[in-house]
This record gives structure tokens, sequence and C-alpha cells, in this order.
């Protein structure tokens, strides 16, 4: 059958004059395809062809009670009709079966609302980067807070995701949104449930249940393989995977989180899709519960670390120095407006800006200072002195005399 562009061109011959040999003659056709097309009104139909009898039709009455049964599974229909004595393959059968079966279906929830103030949903994501200076792919972790009333989202970045980074960012979300919820509802991380006991009740990591306590929320988890319980900070990581990241520059993690929190800020300022709302103003009758005093949960922002022989620890990925003497011994680490604090017998001995990239090493000023003459040891050796001269103690044969009297008695 001829294309629209050559019935076009057909009809132009035909309009100069040309006889129907020329055209013909000139286009390769045959005269009686020329002519066809030329009486033709339009594109001339294509005659049906007489269907063939397939080997399914008589199986077909078989299988459309089968289908009318809710059997879709053409391996089950399959073996159905062989037993009948069908002789054809699974493929006309898989062609014949598929403009009745239903598509897939989802099963539908409801959606649930939260009151002001009853809910935040947390949980982790996973993104890798290029580092332009070494070519390296690398991974950074992304804890997203979205509130369940009000929508708005706290996003912060870090290089790792235990239970002790997990609470520093539960706390600066907290700090970001002015408040606590009631229900602090996360994944089914390590980090906060161990497993479940006999009745099917949560087994909490014990530093997080503490936290939950000291902070006055209540933890819950998800329902097993059921994601969609905790959706609005499911849909929060794609929102920051999709919206925040992509060609987006940084420095350092350091560098990332500060953009991300001039990205919150912007962001809860937009109308949100869902509540038609912007996130700020509704954060205003979330009503959250006010954050204890920072000495109530500082000691969770804390970590133990043993200080190396070097005079240096380590802590998210970066070494950090102390005075030479704490060689050895275990002192306790936290993070506090930007800056590592070393304490040890609750005494911070040192302070440093804090890194934010993995593998370096940060000094202290005068950190070794008084090593080389001590010779590396706190406490110096027990050594002999040299004297002048050693002056033998006289005493009168009196004192001796005495002695033995006593030893008699």
């Amino acid at each position: 059958m001829l294309g629209s562009g050559s019935i076009i061109m057909l009809h132009e011959l035909k309009a100069k004059g040309k006889s129907i040999r020329a055209i013909a003659k000139e286009t390769g056709l045959s005269r009686n395809t020329v002519r066809k097309y030329l009486r033709a009104n339009g594109i001339p139909q294509r005659k049906p062809h007489p269907k063939r009898g397939s080997k399914l039709d008589p199986y077909k009455d078989t299988i459309q009670q089968m289908i009318n049964s809710g059997i879709f599974n053409c391996e089950v229909i399959y073996e159905r009709i062989k037993e009948e004595g069908y002789t054809g393959g699974r493929t006309i059968l898989r062609d014949y079966v598929r403009p009745f079966r239903p598509p897939k279906q989802i099963p539908a929830v409801r959606r649930y609302e939260t009151n002001p103030g009853q809910q935040t949903q947390v949980d982790w994501g996973e993104y890798t980067y290029i580092d332009e200076e070494t070519g390296e792919v690398r991974k950074l972790y992304i804890f997203v807070m979205v509130l369940g009333y009000s929508r708005a989202i706290y996003v912060e970045f870090t290089n790792r995701c235990n239970v002790h980074t997990f609470i520093c960012c539960l706390i600066h979300g907290f700090e970001y949104f002015g408040g606590v919820t009631d229900i602090v509802l996360t994944d089914r991380m390590k980090t906060v449930i161990l497993g479940v006991d006999e009745n099917n009740r949560p087994i909490w990591n014990a530093t997080f249940k503490d936290f939950a306590a000291t902070l006055g929320f209540v933890p819950r988890v998800c329902r097993a393989r059921r994601p969609q319980t905790k959706g609005k900070v499911e849909s929060g990581i794609g929102f920051v995977k999709d919206n925040f990241l992509p060609g987006r520059r940084f420095t350092d993690y350091g560098d990332l989180n500060r953009q991300a929190i001039e990205w919150c800020d912007r962001k809860n300022k937009r109308i949100h899709g869902t509540t038609g709302e912007r996130p700020i103003d509704r954060l205003k009758e979330e009503n959250l519960k006010p954050l204890p005093a920072p000495d109530k949960y500082q000691r969770f922002m804390e970590e133990v670390r043993k200080v190396h022989k070097d005079g240096l620890l380590s802590f998210g990925g970066v070494r950090y120095g102390v005075p030479w003497q704490y060689s050895g011994k275990e002192v306790v680490v936290r993070e506090r407006n930007g800056k590592i604090e070393i304490l040890y017998e609750g005494k911070v001995i040192a302070t440093h800006e804090k890194r934010y990239r993995s593998r370096g090493v940060v000094f202290l000023k005068d950190q070794y200072k008084g090593l080389k003459e001590a010779e590396g040891m706190i406490y110096p050796k027990p050594i002999a002195i040299k004297v002048s001269s050693l002056e033998v103690e006289k005493r009168s044969l009196g004192v001796y005399q005495s002695l033995l009297e006593v030893d008699r008695i």
C-alpha cells in the first residue's frame, strides 16, 4: 500500500496532464496501481483477509470460564487446556489472555492526617556525590524530619548514621522547629529498634529509649513492610533528592548543611501542595512542647573516645589533638555550636573548630609541649641520686645496751 506522500505525487502528475502510461513509467508502478489510486477517493482501504483458525479456538470457552473466575495466570490456564488436548504454545495463549487481564491493583490506603503537635516523621536516605578534587564517588547520609500537621521540613547531611548521630540530628531538628511533638515515628532502623518480643512489641535501643523519655515524646515505628505509614517523610526524602541536590555544589558537608537550612527556610514558606497553606504558618499552630534545658539532654550528644599514643582521637572521621599528657586515656567528645569540645573528668582540655572533611588531622596548639623533656612519660622515672659524701650516723654504746635490755623483757 502506498503512503500519503506517494498518492499526492500521483495526483500532482495527473494534474500536470500526464497519462496513466506516462505516470506508470515515471514512478515505476503498474498502470493498474496508478489507475486504482487515482480513481480512489482518498487512500484505498485494504481488503480484510479472512482470519485463519487458531489452535486455541476449541478451548476458548474453557479459557473464558477461568478468566471469569479471576484466573489470569497463563501457566495455570495452559496446564488446564493441555489436559484437554491443546497442542499449541504459550505465546498465543498469553496474547489471547492479555486484553482480559485487569490492571495491577495497588491496595488503597486511607490518608492519615495528624493533629497539631501530634507527630513528626523521620527517616534516613543515602546520596552519592563526586569529589571534584579526586574524582572519587563518595556517600553521605540524609536525615529528613517532617512535622505531620504543618509539613514543615528539616534536612541535615552526615557522614554517619549511628544512634549518636541520629539523636543529634533529632535535637537539631527539634531546635529548628522550636519544640517537641508527642510522637516520633521512624522506620524499623537498628538505631531505634533492636527487634520485637514474644508479644510483637518493639525492643527499643536503650540509648534511644532514654533519650525519648528525657525529651518527653513517645517513640513509634511504622509497620513492617509498610513504608507508606510514614509517607510524609518518604516523599520528603525524594523531594530533597529531586529538588535540592541535583547540580548542587559544595565544599564539604558542613557547607552542604548551611545550604540545606537556607533551602528548608525557603520551602517552608511555599504553598504546600497537599495542605494548600505555607508550612511556616501552620507551624505556629503546632503548639510544640518546649525542649528541656540543654543540660538535661547534653549527655546524649557526647561520645567516649580513647586518645591514641600520638595525642590524637578520632571523631566523625577526623582526628583531633589533645595535650599529650592524656595519651591512652578515655575522654568525652561533644559538639557544641560548631565546635568540638574534648573533656576529661568533666574539664574541657581541648576545643577545635569542627572539620567536615574526612581523614583530616587537627592539632592543638602546644599539643606536644614538654614531651621531649619528659621523654614521652607523664610521670618521671624513678632514678638514683648522686650526693657529695655519705655520712654514717654515730651512736653511743649505751644505745645498743638499752636495746638489748628491751629484748630481754
